[in-house]
């Protein structure tokens, strides 16, 4: 399952970010958010807009094509 599968307020564990562009998985690894994680989907815009993830009280936004690449397992 990907991380833009997920539904509002469900939380998820980050299985892959290889699929990623070597810069936003760079990013993603500097903000804390690596493979084993969890995430909560705080916000999704309409029309394939951006994503609002929460993880550790923190709140950041991941368009919607590279939260397609991030695979995750719903817990």
């Amino acid at each position: 399952m990907s991380l833009n599968e997920l539904k509002l307020g469900k939380k998820a564990v980050i299985i892959n970010l290889s699929n990623l562009n070597k810069y936003v998985k760079r990013r993603l690894l500097d903000l804390g958010i690596l493979e084993g994680e969890e995430v909560m989907l705080k916000n999704r815009m309409p029309f394939h807009g951006p994503f609002m993830l929460e993880h550790n009280g923190q709140i950041l936004g991941i368009r919607y094509q590279e939260a397609a690449l991030i695979e995750i397992e719903p817990s």
